[in-house]
């Protein structure tokens, strides 16, 4: 059984609120967990059976249960979440990859809400109500753990999340139903990385700048990925009044440019391939 997941608005800056509890974000993907007879499925966010991807999950609980968290991969070397194995696990397809990848990039399920037990709605129950009802909770093993959260404290929850380079936070309010939608009463703040990018091209089609970046010894510009988001329609219209003077070719796909123009976009983190994750504009630098 499937149930649309409450979806986080962007909270404007980090803030404390006696009304509200703070947990971590968890940089991996939301998992819909589904116990029903006896039968565990397993559902993206998207209604997207993932049961076959993630056989360390197929435990069951004493009951039927219908669980909301993020599936995500923890690095032994370095004890940080690794975004980029967890893709690698949910893109594998094959059986004798995925029971590879079992072995070799272990999932766990960190859990923050329970939506049904014993047969029973709970998503009109507070959520704090719902919390003290996953704490009594035995977990099938320990490829499944409950995220922890503080009360009030949301600015000194940041601070941690910076220091120690995570994805950010999550503010609930402590009285929240669970809605099936985006809704107010969670919010989230991401811990953004600033970096400064030269723009080498656009795409032809969707619209897209090429990002460069300097190479280590700084005496060239390498590709860094794509920004796609936060240019407004006043900074496309000046982009594209200099950008026609820089063209130095083009293909299918891109049109390219002498790196000229420099631009500031807020990201995620750099991936191991060393290009910008979800890199967003913020500003020309002049």
């Amino acid at each position: 059984m499937f149930i649309s997941p409450m979806l986080l608005e962007t909270a404007a800056a980090p803030f404390s609120d006696s009304r509200y509890i703070f947990e971590p974000k968890i940089d991996g993907h939301r998992l819909i967990y589904s116990q029903q007879n006896g039968t565990v499925r397993l559902f993206t966010r998207h209604n997207n059976d993932c049961t076959h991807q993630y056989p360390e999950l197929l435990l069951s609980f004493d009951d039927d249960i219908i669980l909301d968290g993020e599936v995500a991969f923890y690095d032994p070397a370095t004890g940080l979440v690794d975004f980029e194995s967890i893709m690698t696990r949910f893109k594998a397809k094959k059986p004798d990859k995925i029971q590879q990848l079992t072995g070799t990039l272990p999932v766990t399920f960190v859990i923050f809400d329970v939506l049904h037990y014993k047969g029973q709605d709970l998503q009109q129950l507070p959520l704090i109500q719902r919390k003290e009802l996953l704490a009594g909770l035995t977990l099938p093993s320990d490829r499944f753990g409950l995220i922890p959260f503080i009360e009030g404290a949301g600015e000194a929850l940041f601070k941690q999340m910076q220091d120690l380079s995570l994805e950010g936070m999550v503010g609930k309010k402590k009285d929240s139903k669970y809605y099936n939608r985006r809704h107010s009463a969670w919010q989230k703040v991401i811990n953004w990385s600033y970096v400064d990018v030269f723009i080498t091209g656009y795409r032809k089609g969707e619209f897209g700048w090429l990002a460069g970046v300097p190479t280590s010894n700084g005496d060239k510009i390498r590709p860094a990925g794509i920004i796609e988001f936060g240019a407004s329609p006043t900074h496309k219209k000046a982009f594209s009044g200099v950008s026609k003077a820089l063209i130095t070719g083009e293909d299918r796909e891109y049109v390219y440019m002498e790196p000229r123009i420099r631009a500031r976009v807020k990201m995620r983190n750099w991936t191991k391939a060393g290009l910008l994750r979800s890199p967003v504009f913020t500003e020309f630098i002049v």
